[in-house]
């Protein structure tokens, strides 16, 4: 009698491919309609958009959970409306994978060539505003999941469609609501990203209102007050020659450079004619993962002290606006990020990196809720060529076709 070993076949990823490539006019139009809402944040009106996107995924046959967040709650947050939407499918015993993609955007701003909301395609690309960050993974990872389920396979687990609208004010009311309150704990996660690197770790962000007290006074007559533009100056000055500093500290995370300040708005005086009594600027403080946060807060507040303790009659109040941790690769990742750089590399015919990003995300409330994940979606090599919070923003759709088809063999290989 001769032994014979049992053998598992290996899969057949074409009729998972040729699904996504016989519905992609359906994705792409998918796509249109979500860009067609605008979600700009601030001001953060997002539920209507919610509202759309659940009505265009229960067309598809994918119940919708709608998870509406306590206006209380959203305004704390500095925002208008918030509805969270969660689709389950579950197949059986296994792994929960969650797939998430935020629908807040920035506001498109000025120079565009194209309608920010016209989702126009030209030249095999989409543009518009959120098409490559990350309203182009609503449509990657929803087709995706139906690319799987078209299969028919016995599969085990299940996967889990997380669409957020909180990732542009750090994510507390968008994934952190839904981690607080137990609406979902997956066991690992995919979140949006680019389609030509898998990033595992990204970096913390502090942000700061700092607002500078002088005395008003008639221009005419400046000596009877106290410049407050002139002491944020002598504060500002102090801070950017930080960033002459944070060029010594360096990440041992690839992709990940050093630490950076920046200085993103500023408002102040009254009048040409009057001594400005109030000046109020934000601040934007990046944060690599070796940092800790604590201190780099303690640092700056003290580097602001100093600066306004050196101008006579200048006093300042520093408002803590956002503290996002930096996201920390997680050992539990390592099959998300196999799988991905196997198919990576099949599909786009070139190996995909493991890397770290110098952005922040709402991501690392998943890490930091012990939560394996990686970051890969639809789009270009880097932030720079999707004119992400610029003006023509835009997203390849072969790009999107080909993370479609990425993602969709991931979740093959982890729940088959």
């Amino acid at each position: 009698m001769t032994a014979t070993t049992a053998t598992t076949a290996p899969t057949d990823y074409a009729p998972l491919d040729a699904w996504i490539d016989q519905h992609f006019d359906e994705e792409v139009a998918f796509l249109q309609e979500l860009i067609r809402v605008p979600t700009d944040t601030p001001p953060g009106n997002n539920a209507p958009h919610a509202d759309r996107a659940a009505e265009l995924l229960e067309a598809m046959g994918l119940p919708v959970e709608k998870h509406p967040v306590p206006a209380a709650e959203v305004a704390a947050a500095g925002l208008q409306s918030i509805t969270n939407l969660v689709v389950r499918r579950a197949y059986g015993p296994g792994k929960t994978i969650a797939l998430n993609a935020h629908g807040d955007v920035v506001p498109p701003g000025e120079g565009w060539s194209h309608d920010p909301y016209g989702a126009e395609i030209v030249d095999g690309k989409i543009y518009g505003r959120a098409t490559a960050v990350s309203k182009g993974d609503f449509a990657s990872f929803t087709f995706a999941l139906r690319a799987l389920e078209s299969r028919g396979l016995p599969l085990k687990g299940a996967v889990e469609l997380h669409f957020t609208y909180d990732e542009e004010f750090g994510g507390e009311v968008g994934p952190g609501w839904l981690l607080r309150n137990k609406i979902t704990q997956p066991d690992l996660l995919i979140a949006a990203g680019f389609s030509y690197q898998v990033v595992t770790a990204h970096n913390g962000c502090l942000q700061m209102e700092v607002t500078v007290h002088g005395k008003m006074a008639h221009a005419a007559i400046p000596s009877s007050g106290v410049d407050a533009l002139q002491g944020a100056v002598q504060i500002l000055n102090a801070l950017y020659a930080q960033n002459a500093l944070y060029q010594k500290v360096t990440s041992a995370v690839e992709g990940i450079t050093h630490p950076y300040l920046n200085v993103g708005t500023i408002d102040g005086g009254t009048n040409t004619n009057v001594v400005p009594g109030k000046v109020v600027f934000k601040l934007d403080r990046r944060m690599i993962p070796e940092e800790n946060p604590v201190e780099v807060e303690a640092n700056i507040r003290q580097v602001i002290a100093d600066a306004a303790a050196s101008q006579a009659g200048i006093s300042v109040d520093i408002k803590r606006l956002l503290l996002a941790h930096a996201m920390q690769p997680l050992p539990g990742n390592a099959p998300l990020v196999a799988a991905i750089q196997k198919h990576g590399l099949a599909i786009f015919g070139e190996p995909i990196p493991s890397t770290g990003t110098p952005l922040y995300t709402d991501v690392r409330l998943y890490a930091a809720a012990g939560i394996p994940g990686v970051i890969y979606g639809a789009g270009p090599r880097t932030v720079l060529e999707s004119h992400a919070k610029r003006s023509d923003e835009r997203l390849e759709l072969e790009d999107l076709r080909r993370a479609t088809k990425v993602i969709a063999r991931t979740l093959v290989d982890l729940l088959a």
